[in-house]
């Protein structure tokens, strides 16, 4: 049959990429080729000469250690991928890099590979899919329509994150969503009964999902059927459980651990081929599967076809909708300038976390496809869009997301749904808890997604909830990935500068870190924020005797001290810096009118580690900083208990000149 043969020749194109790479992972190619095969060819609406067709199916391969399957698909579905570059697997400049990357290699719908980050975006998926249908389609016009597939792994249940967005997802009944599950039972240190014995189908049942298994997973009837009964359930997400052999196809290495993450070996690649009726030739596709793949791009092309004519019937209809279609999927530049004079008068304080709960409100009514929340935190992180609906099983066209205590998840799907496009995304919690969230937000930095970031309660200003709650290394971490941009803002102001600077942003996330606790208003704050570093006090670096600088809650202390220090006849700069990564981007010229070489003597001041503020203070320069962990007690008192206090560094700085 011509579907084993594609589907041998999946297995046999991977097989070769990973001998050719002498690295690489074939054992799921050999034993989900017949799931993938299955879904591309019969049930996944995709066009490969389109890849970014609006309503076409997604599908995530979760399990991205089996790159080399997923690039055989691209290459036999006609997606662009050549035979060179299946040679070129896992090399310098490829196309076909270990683990799959977005915006690399056209038909990859996101970069997986850390276990479990697929799925969960893929939650994120589905639900950007059900808000978008519940906003735009009208009847006779279902403009999104589609389905999201994830193909998970052993790996990718085990984690904890696949947990907590199948959670959300069977709460919210996403009957878009799919998950089949390569059930092989085999990880890299062997048979998974050494540490996953538990009952999956019926822990996703309980987590609200229709459940189906196939036997065998070579059975594409079945597999076939399988889809076909997930795609018809509604008012559930579907997981279909298939049993396969890791390995499949090598008689040396199936069902065996060693199948996973190496190499088969020339020789057993050899004996393969034969016992699946392939000739013995590396990166063999016949002319036959070469020309049913063409007829499948044709069918494909004319479903997207079918779907443009219905849309231009859809702007006839509904104008003022395809407007809003057209304006969501199209860059667009966010001004809020007019907010800035709101928070001038230097008497009154505000939190920044408030400052941005009206900034996010004023965006609310400004940016229509503006979505995101908490984990269970929105009092708190003030992230709630008053009047804007709670999105939910009930009603998917709110833009309040509930994400439930869920941080490592929410991150994932938040970077689902700006992987979806159309939407300006943000969730939140408090900074603290930005550990659970690191691995994708790092991928949201690789990925170059504009999500934002929302993360509270950025210091020792938490006070009596102590150290478990009190964030020290964060702001170093988030300093420190590439591509993140991490706004630690001194008011109101400088917050409004932030919240800009995401919206905005088109290739980066932005995290803006906020204040449990009231902040004055400074008189020179403002959209220079968004430069990174910028002067806000009477002297310039140039004339003056010293640079202080600081972040967030520390700029109010660093300014009264140089008031103080100015009595003295001491010239102290006072330099806000709520963004090092937006000022290392800044000219040379910029960054040296800021920090002049010829002025040495800086301190630099902030609540948390000092990690990173050598790089400005130099040699010569000092830090005040925090590099123990927080206690439990009121915040003034410990501010002050470690020398976040004006008196403190007025001394520190006459110390430092008259040393």
């Amino acid at each position: 049959m011509r579907n084993n043969q594609a589907i041998n020749t999946l297995r046999a194109l991977a097989a070769d990429a990973v001998q050719a790479a002498n690295s690489g992972h074939p054992g799921l190619p050999l034993g989900a080729a017949p799931i993938v095969y299955t879904l591309w060819q019969e049930h996944m609406n995709h066009n490969p000469h389109n890849p970014k067709w609006p309503n076409r199916d997604r599908f995530i391969l979760s399990a991205g250690h089996g790159s080399a399957l997923l690039y055989a698909a691209l290459h036999l579905f006609d997606y662009g991928l050549t035979t060179e570059d299946l040679k070129n697997f896992r090399q310098e400049n490829s196309l076909t890099p270990g683990h799959p990357e977005y915006a690399h290699t056209k038909g990859v719908e996101m970069t997986t590979g850390p276990l479990g980050q697929g799925v969960a975006s893929a939650v994120g998926f589905a639900m950007a899919e059900a808000h978008m249908a519940a906003h735009f389609n009208r009847p006779n016009f279902p403009i999104v329509d589609h389905y999201t597939y994830a193909l998970v792994g052993d790996g990718c249940l085990m984690e904890g994150i696949s947990y907590e967005a199948l959670s959300l997802a069977g709460t919210l009944k996403l009957d878009k969503l799919i998950v089949l599950y390569d059930s092989n039972n085999i990880t890299i240190e062997g048979s998974t009964s050494l540490a996953f014995t538990e009952n999956v189908r019926s822990r996703m049942e309980a987590q609200g999902f229709h459940t189906q298994l196939v036997e065998d997973g070579n059975d594409t009837a079945a597999i076939s059927s399988a889809i076909a009964q997930a795609k018809a359930t509604k008012d559930k997400p579907s997981f279909i459980e298939i049993k396969t052999q890791i390995g499949y196809g090598c008689a040396q290495k199936v069902g065996k651990a060693s199948a996973h993450g190496e190499p088969l070996g020339k020789d057993n690649i050899t004996q393969m081929k034969i016992d699946l009726g392939l000739p013995v030739q590396d990166f063999y596709v016949s002319d036959e599967l070469r020309k049913d793949m063409d007829a499948f791009c044709q069918t494909a092309y004319e479903k997207e076809a079918n779907w443009n004519w219905n849309f231009e019937a859809y702007k006839a209809e509904y104008p003022e909708l395809a407007k809003e279609w057209e304006d969501w999927h199209t860059p667009t530049s966010y001004s809020l300038e007019d907010l800035y004079a709101n928070y001038s008068d230097p008497s009154k304080s505000l939190a920044t976390r408030q400052a941005s709960y009206e900034v996010i409100n004023k965006l609310a009514k400004r940016v229509p496809n503006f979505i995101g929340g908490s984990a269970d935190l929105a009092p708190s992180t003030k992230t709630y869009m008053a009047n804007k609906g709670d999105f939910s099983a009930e009603d998917y066209t709110g833009h309040n997301l509930h994400f439930g205590i869920r941080e490592h998840a929410m991150a994932a799907i938040a970077n689902g749904m700006a992987l979806y496009g159309g939407l300006k995304v943000f969730c939140s919690t408090f900074f603290v808890f930005s550990d659970y969230m690191k691995n994708a937000m790092r991928l949201s930095a690789l990925m170059h997604l504009p999500v934002t970031y929302v993360l509270t309660h950025d210091s020792i200003g938490v006070g009596e909830d102590g150290p478990t709650h009190q964030p020290i290394e964060h702001l170093a971490m988030l300093r420190s990935m590439p591509n993140m941009i991490t706004f630690r803002p001194a008011d109101a102001k400088e917050t409004i500068a932030a919240w800009e600077y995401a919206m905005n942003s088109q290739d980066a996330p932005v995290s803006i870190v906020l204040s449990r606790q009231n902040l004055p208003y400074l008189a020179n704050s403002g959209e220079e924020a968004k430069k990174g570093a910028y002067v806000i006090g009477s002297y310039t670096p140039n004339e003056a005797d010293i640079l202080l600088m600081a972040t967030g809650s520390e700029v109010q202390l660093i300014e009264k001290a140089a008031t103080l220090l100015d009595e003295a006849h001491i010239k102290a700069c006072v330099i806000s810096m709520p963004s090092m990564d937006l000022f290392e981007q800044q000219p040379l010229n910029y960054k040296q009118s800021i920090l002049p070489t010829s002025n040495r003597k800086r301190l630099a001041v902030e609540a948390l580690t000092s990690f990173g503020w050598d790089r400005y203070t130099g040699l010569d320069g000092r830090i005040i900083s925090l590099d123990t962990f927080g206690e439990s007690a009121p915040a003034d008192l410990i501010f002050k208990k470690h020398g976040f206090c004006v008196e403190n560094i007025v001394e520190q700085v006459k110390a430092y000149l008259q040393a």
